[in-house]
């Protein structure tokens, strides 16, 4: 494995802890902020726009069929403000908020901000923490629900399909511990989830609409370990390469560990802070990646080495 340190530009500062970024036709970067339960519009000079005000914890966005922004809310956490790796009130999240009131799926109109809940439930079963969120070619959601800790207990997460329209919900894989990023294989036959505190990448092969493909125990979740990180590293929020490639955020050191389609881990690209939390890619080329630095409050832009995978909504 190749090991590299970020070479990148701060695209924007004093962002709530920003994550879920999502790269624009006009050169706009859209972000969620989890501590400030917003959604914001950066600008390619810096300049920061409030799209709509969520409430929660917005944790994850991605584009959807109708152009709409769509987002998993994780209901809130409650926050430590350290002075560490110097910044005065570094934000770390830490257990379930306070005034948690569940989590939820949203769906934001860009041009009003009009906010709607879509889901906040499957078969009766509440949905705890969704995290991350992204669209196949049919239109459809897949997102991952990291559950809650919160006095002593830690809920089991999951992994949803679901309709863009509120109609139709199905959980796919359960349970899983903490899970994260999602993402898709470029011909859409393979899904990924990462581990936030396992440190682990899973794959599974889709089957149907709301179906993957599941291997026997001791698979604690059907699913195939593709990867894992190294050392004590904890994993975030992913995206894809053209190639296939799959880039994982990953927390503790800070950074993005890039895995080959065959689990083969390839590259570590060491970021500036521990909570290198998402990522993805954007620019004429799709050789930009947008990366949230999270603690810091950053959108740092790095000219990567490979195209992104192009997300078919996003416009």
């Amino acid at each position: 494995m190749q090991h590299h340190k970020l070479e990148y530009r701060v695209v924007t500062d004093g962002l709530i802890f920003p994550e879920g970024p999502i790269a624009m036709a006009d050169g706009s970067v859209l972000v969620v902020e989890i501590k400030g339960g917003r959604l914001i519009r950066v600008r390619p000079d810096g300049a920061k726009e409030v799209v709509a005000e969520l409430g929660g914890g917005p944790n994850g966005a991605a584009i959807g069929p109708d152009g709409a922004c769509y987002v998993a809310q994780n209901g809130g956490f409650h926050w430590l403000q350290e002075d560490i790796f110097g910044v005065q009130g570094y934000n770390r999240p830490h257990g379930r908020a306070h005034n948690y009131a569940g989590g939820s799926i949203q769906r934001v109109d860009l041009a009003t901000g009009a906010v709607t809940t879509l889901y906040t439930e499957c078969d009766g079963i509440a949905i705890n923490g969704p995290n991350d969120i992204v669209f196949d070619a049919s239109g459809d959601m897949w997102f991952t629900d990291h559950g809650k800790t919160y006095d002593g207990v830690m809920d089991q997460g999951a992994l949803y399909h679901a309709a863009a329209d509120g109609s139709w919900i199905r959980r796919a894989v359960f349970p899983m511990v903490t899970p994260n990023g999602c993402g898709l294989s470029p011909d859409e036959r393979t899904l990924y989830a990462s581990e936030t505190e396992t440190g682990r990448l899973w794959q599974w092969p889709i089957t149907g609409r709301g179906e993957v493909g599941k291997v026997a125990w001791p698979s604690p979740n059907g699913g195939t370990m593709l990867g894992q990180a190294t050392g004590y590293q904890r994993f975030d929020s992913m995206a894809l390469e053209a190639n296939g490639n799959i880039c994982v955020a990953t927390l503790v050191t800070g950074g993005i560990t890039v895995f080959s389609p065959a689990g083969e881990k390839l590259e570590y690209w060491e970021g500036p802070e521990p909570y290198c939390t998402n990522i993805c890619f954007g620019g004429p080329d799709l050789r930009t990646a947008y990366i949230t630095v999270s603690g810091h409050g950053l959108l740092i832009a790095v000219d990567w080495p490979r195209p992104g995978l192009p997300l078919l909504h996003q416009r």
